[in-house]
């Protein structure tokens, strides 16, 4: 039986292939083999390659632990919408400013 693989827009898509490669650049640059990294990570070799190629039927808890795996990078997914300005922007239109302060 198959994943199935989520239909995604093609822009997404690209950003899926880009990590891919870039996690596929940084078990190189460390000289780490897929055995080792997929057995880091818990996974099978297949889903890393799956993962280096930036498929969207893979969890995104295995990117994450193939980016542990890779020692510690997957500190990096806190960035992710860290300085979410549009976000800001929407909230603070949204917010109701109150005419006095609460009580104690």
């Amino acid at each position: 039986m198959s994943k199935k693989s989520v239909v995604l827009m093609p822009d997404t898509q690209k950003i899926l292939d880009t990590m891919g490669e870039q996690i596929k650049l940084a078990r190189l640059r460390r000289k780490l083999s897929v055995e080792l990294v997929a057995e880091r990570a818990g996974i099978s070799r297949a889903t890393l390659w799956a993962v280096e190629k930036g498929s969207s039927s893979v969890a995104m808890g295995i990117y994450a632990a193939v980016l542990h795996a890779l020692n510690g990078m997957d500190e990096d997914l806190l960035l992710i919408s860290k300085d979410d300005e549009l976000g800001r922007k929407l909230q603070d239109m949204d917010l109701k400013v109150r005419k006095r302060a609460p009580r104690n």
